[in-house]
């Protein structure tokens, strides 16, 4: 019987699987520098806002307690966004013909809220309690970075769930005594995973199992 494909059609066929196993790779490396780059996480990406706000003043130069402004976060999922009441307790003394303050100052006589873009946001199928965070000593900078540090509120963190598992498998790493969970100057000490490791007794953390368990951030 006479043959049907030339010799070379094995180093063909064997090139081509290969060739297809490496394209599928660098798909793959591609499609993970994307999910990974700001254009998609948007990772220190400043978002415009009716009004530049400045955590970097507010809470860094004038040390203002970030529960000042972000009342409910002790008790609350929610952190809450701070009324314009709350920013005219100053403001109707102090930068009263600001023009950048003008929509602030038109909320007020209003009384219809400020339309802020939000920077940090959960898909709906994910479930996040500010107020246990803090009360278990996982302070505001561990997720939202450096904030006294940003002239504009940028996101500091994915938030992707590998990101969030890091801490729960590992808590060790990040609680900060309660004190401390609102300084946003706080530097871990040297021995973090001694005291750490200590905190997680003193706080009662939950067990590793109920930590990582699907259930506990998707219900």
């Amino acid at each position: 019987m006479p043959q049907i494909f030339n010799r070379t059609a094995n180093i063909v066929s064997k090139a081509s699987i290969a060739a297809v196993g490496l394209l599928a790779v660098v798909l793959g490396g591609v499609l993970w520098a994307v999910m990974m780059s700001p254009y998609y996480t948007n990772v220190n990406v400043t978002r415009e806002q009716p009004v530049p706000f400045s955590h970097k003043h507010h809470a860094g130069e004038l040390g203002i307690d970030c529960r000042y402004c972000h009342t409910s976060v002790e008790k609350s999922s929610f952190a809450g966004v701070p009324p314009t009441q709350t920013c005219m307790t100053c403001h109707s003394q102090i930068w009263t013909n600001a023009t950048m303050l003008e929509p602030v100052r038109a909320s007020y006589r209003s009384d219809k809220s400020i339309s802020w873009t939000r920077v940090y946001a959960l898909p709906d199928y994910v479930y996040f309690n500010h107020s246990i965070h803090v009360n278990k000593g996982v302070g505001c900078t561990s997720c939202h970075g450096e904030i006294a540090q940003m002239p504009l509120t940028y996101k500091a963190n994915t938030l992707y769930m590998g990101w969030c598992l890091d801490c729960h498998r590992q808590p060790e790493k990040y609680l900060r005594p309660k004190s401390e969970v609102f300084n946003p100057n706080y530097v871990p000490p040297a021995n973090q995973l001694e005291l750490g490791a200590q905190l997680v007794k003193d706080y009662k953390i939950i067990p590793l199992q109920e930590r990582q368990s699907c259930s506990t951030c998707h219900r």
